[in-house]
């Protein structure tokens, strides 16, 4: 195993940056489950096999699909500068009970964010788990300039 992966920080951000990535990918999975179950396509050559006036009816937009899509959405937002940012933080060395302290209130962030979102949990749910994730990432983006910034 490389020396890196011994390090207990770095494999801290591994497993929690594979946690809110595999999260993010099966929002994909989601979003088509949720096309098929609402018969709500988006391009004409997803309805190809359906008879023609059948066709015009299933392309088109569904609230729940697009609920969904948004969440995506701001999982890409969040997510990748988690990840690119993380890593950094993750190679400064700092204190493992810190490091753990980010990694983790993001992650469960995410995961309530998106909990939040896809049921319609009444605001300001999704709105704090939103923040207090971006507030993580911003730490860790802090922690990481002010440990390499030379003026």
């Amino acid at each position: 195993m490389p020396k890196l992966m011994e390090e207990e920080v770095f494999m801290a951000f591994a497993t929690y940056a594979t946690v809110v990535l595999l999260k993010m990918l099966l929002m994909a999975p989601l979003t088509a489950y949720c096309r098929f179950t609402r018969g709500a396509f988006a391009n004409d050559e997803d309805v190809a096999l359906k008879p023609a006036e059948e066709r015009k009816k299933l392309v088109r937009t569904h609230p729940d699909v697009e609920r969904v899509r948004r969440c995506h959405l701001n999982d890409l937002e969040n997510v990748v500068p988690f990840v690119l940012v993380g890593l950094l933080y993750a190679l400064t060395g700092p204190q493992l009970s810190t490091a753990l302290l980010h990694f983790r209130v993001f992650a469960g962030c995410r995961i309530f964010h998106s909990i939040s979102y896809i049921f319609a949990l009444p605001q300001p749910s999704r709105a704090l788990a939103w923040l207090v994730g971006l507030l993580v990432t911003l730490s860790m983006a802090y922690s990481v300039l002010s440990k390499v910034l030379v003026l």
